[in-house]
């Protein structure tokens, strides 16, 4: 079956969805590929019952077909005589819930094959402990036979449960599960599809229901995306979307979506210029449907590199804007967090917010009102020596614990805040910003980095808690995600720390590398270079552009650490599916196991794609990460691209694909590809009075001539011009090395070509020029595995 997959945004304020909380929700949809986590499925005596999750005892889902939302329930059950099977339908979070002012249950079912209704299973319901299970009804006392392959609505009256002379002590004002059981003895097995698992008043089932209004429809490459204003109608249950393939004159139901949604992703395929025509009518709970909005149309198209660019940072953004929460204006911990935000990721999500004016998805005002908002709240919000924990409340602003010990300041994402806040602060540079920019100073003065060394140490320490002191004593070292840290504490005007720390602190271990991986040398780091983000993190508002210090160029560091990255992937020595050229990228993420730091090397690699890895890399590899997004959206569609732009991570060994989105991983993407297109955030960042003082003092210089590439000229090498074979040759005066590495470059830095020349007896080293146009180049050639580099402007003369 050709799936669609049903694309949903947050609704955070607004009267829709406070109406729709009266009702009680059980199931709508599940966070989780392949099981509900909130369900439990139990069997016994003989009978079966299909089971799922880490835990064995879930109940599972599938996405091929789905009422509305992402997927569905699905029971799979074979009953016997003497045997029992139960699938307990949970809420998220495990809520008790009223149920007692309800008329009806409502679910929709789906079975393959059909079932009779003598055939499907009883319905109760569980109450809170000390209480016991209402009665058991068959579900077929409420039912006709179910059809094959079409949803079935069932109303299930709820007085039949209230009144029942038989009923038990459960109050059905703190309902924990509706569960389904096992029924007939038949011996035979069934499939049944659930869906929508809510309670409706009378009025929702019967009453008329207003219509949307507002319905958009934007076409892109592969899909197009639908838009509305949602009626705040309490009778709306759900919605149904037409669509028209004949210029308006029939219209097929395409999609039924839940009604606290406001957004829809059809997804097309491949083909350039499809036009569709689309309307949306709102649906009581009963079935009636509302008269349709008016028709829209759109096609599917081809994209420019900006528009690409454009659609990836329009749909990323909103993770940071529409999800956002709404009291502090901070970003989540993920799409599923409800109070618990983030400082690290909210930190980024103040620059995306600088993206979002820029790329006039929305206007200086409302920009600069968000991030009042959030400054304002930081300000009341727990601090511990004016450092902010990694997770707090986002109404309260209260600590929320990220392990047993670290329930204090997190240092690491309080640097990824104020860089964020820094750069905001540069920005917001109008007459009326001046409120604004005072507090951003107030709150980056505040910040006491020399506390965190423990007071006289040489190093700093990424934790401290009033309860637990300094329990975790975490030494922060590079190379890692924390170079900002000391630039940061360095470069504070009011608790700062010696520029000596720079040294014995964070360069103070195990910081340089020298090796040379897949030809690419790391002058940085652990072997490979580790994942991907410690070349995003601390670099979405400090420039590497141009950058030396003692030890490393840094944009030279990130850029090979990036390329051995994707180098692994392809050379994949673990043998993962799908891995190469424009599938790579090894970073923090999700994954079908948990959450993991995928990395070269070791035992990190266990398969796992996340599309921030090479997102957020493209200033460093511009042309291997445009091709990787594109493939990654051409390729997996739909089970990658939902309406925050790209789901977290993906695994095609194990076959999965994640729902979830982190806002550490949605930062870099909005980031990166603005410091890609314009410097934006490098820009703002960098102008803060009091970054340049911090450079001079830990002697950090800059490389005009490697603002690409590293290193200058060499003497005594030659080039020699081929043109008649398309090639030139490399004479290097030295003792011979095995190989050179080379790459040709654009006057802007953009690479043009590179690769490997083996070793010749008579140090002639070749370099194909064929696929060049004519045009004058930069040429960079390095011994492998050593820092020697020569750089020099060469002239291609293309074959005619």
């Amino acid at each position: 079956m050709n799936t669609l997959r049903y694309i949903w945004v947050w609704i955070l304020v607004s009267t829709s969805y406070i109406s729709l909380a009266q009702n009680a929700t059980f199931f709508d949809d599940s966070q989780q590929n392949g099981y509900y986590d909130s369900g439990l499925a139990f069997k016994g005596g003989g009978s079966s019952l299909a089971q799922a999750g880490p835990s064995g005892d879930k109940i599972p889902t599938t996405s091929s077909e789905a009422y509305a939302g992402a997927n569905a329930l699905q029971l799979t059950w074979t009953s016997v005589n003497g045997g029992n099977w139960d699938a307990l339908i949970i809420a998220p979070g495990f809520p008790f819930q009223n149920i007692s002012n309800a008329d009806y249950l409502s679910m929709w079912v789906f079975s393959p094959d059909g079932i009779v209704s003598a055939d499907l299973p009883d319905l109760y319901f569980e109450g809170a402990p000390g209480t016991t299970k209402s009665t058991r009804f068959p579900l077929g006392n409420f039912s006709n036979d179910i059809p094959a392959n079409s949803w079935t609505q069932i109303l299930v009256p709820l007085d039949t449960y209230f009144d029942d002379p038989n009923q038990t002590s459960i109050q059905f004002n703190q309902v924990k599960a509706v569960i389904l059981g096992q029924n007939q003895a038949d011996g035979v097995a069934h499939t049944l599809l659930v869906d929508e698992v809510k309670t409706l008043t009378e009025a929702q089932v019967n009453d008329p229901v207003q219509a949307p209004s507002g319905l958009m429809a934007v076409g892109y490459e592969q899909h197009i995306e639908l838009s509305w204003s949602p009626t705040d109608d309490p009778a709306r249950a759900t919605y149904h979307l037409y669509r028209s393939e004949d210029g308006g004159q029939n219209f097929a139901l395409r999609r039924s979506i839940s009604p606290s949604d406001s957004l829809f992703i059809d997804w097309i395929g491949p083909d350039d210029n499809v036009s569709y025509q689309y309307q949306l009518v709102a649906v009581n709970g009963g079935g009636t449907e509302s008269s349709p909005t008016a028709s829209v149309t759109a096609a599917t198209r081809s994209l420019t590199d900006d528009e690409w660019l454009d659609m990836v940072q329009r749909y990323t953004f909103r993770y940071f804007w529409d999800f956002a929460h709404p009291v502090s204006g901070l970003a989540r911990e993920r799409n599923t967090s409800d109070e618990t935000v983030t400082i690290g990721g909210s930190g980024f999500g103040v620059m995306a917010i600088l993206v979002g004016i820029e790329r006039g998805f929305i206007t200086y005002e409302e920009g600069r009102e968000r991030v009042m908002k959030i400054a304002s709240f930081l300000r009341t919000a727990d601090r511990f020596h004016g450092v902010w924990p990694h997770w707090m409340n986002g109404t309260t602003g209260v600590t929320i614990p990220f392990s047993q010990y670290d329930d204090g300041g997190d240092l690491v994402e309080t640097s990824f805040m104020i860089q964020g806040l820094l750069t905001a602060r540069q920005y917001f540079d109008q007459p009326g910003d001046s409120t604004l920019r005072d507090l951003l100073t107030e709150l980056w003065e505040e910040v006491e980095w020399n506390w965190y060394r423990k007071q006289v140490q040489r190093v700093l320490y990424w934790h401290w808690s009033p309860n637990f002191g300094w329990q975790i004593n975490f030494e922060l070292r590079g190379h890692n995600e924390t170079h900002i840290a000391y630039l940061l504490a360095i470069a504070s005007p009011t608790h700062g720390i010696p520029a000596s720390l720079y040294h014995d602190g964070w360069a103070g271990g195990n910081y340089t590398n020298g090796n040379t991986y897949y030809g690419w040398s790391l002058p940085l780091g652990s072997d490979y270079g580790g994942p991907l983000f410690f070349a995003h993190y601390s670099y979405l508002g400090f420039d590497p552009r141009n950058k030396r210090d003692d030890y490393a160029h840094y944009f030279v560091q990130n850029r090979n650490h990036t390329l051995i990255n994707r180098a692994w992937c392809i050379d994949n020595p673990r043998g993962h599916l799908g891995y190469g050229p424009q599938v790579w990228g090894l970073t923090a993420s999700d994954n079908p196991f948990g959450y993991l730091a995928h990395e070269p090397g070791g035992n990190r690699d266990n398969g796992t794609i996340t599309p921030t890895a090479a997102l957020g890399s493209m200033p460093y590899t511009p042309e291997n990460s445009m091709a990787t997004m594109k493939n990654f959206y051409r390729s997996y569609g739909e089970r990658l691209w939902g309406p925050m732009g790209f789901y977290d991570a993906f695994n095609l060994t194990e076959d999965w694909f994640a729902t979830s989105y982190l806002a550490i991983d949605q930062g870099p993407i909005v980031i990166m590809l603005e410091n890609y297109r314009t410097g934006l955030l490098w820009d703002n960042f960098m102008a803060n009075p009091e970054i340049q003082p911090m450079m001079d003092a830990i002697g950090m210089t800059i490389d005009s001539t490697a603002a690409s590439v590293a290193g200058a000229s060499i003497p005594g090498i030659r080039i020699f011009p081929n043109p008649v074979q398309g090639e030139i040759f490399v004479e290097w005066p030295h003792q011979h090395p095995t190989e050179l590495k080379w790459e040709i470059m654009s006057l802007s830095g953009e690479i043009a070509s590179s690769g490997q020349s083996p070793y010749t007896p008579s140090g002639l080293y070749p370099i194909s020029t064929r696929d060049l146009p004519s045009g004058i180049y930069l040429l960079q050639v390095q011994v492998q595995g050593k820092d020697q580099v020569h750089r020099q402007k060469i002239f291609i003369h293309s074959n005619p």
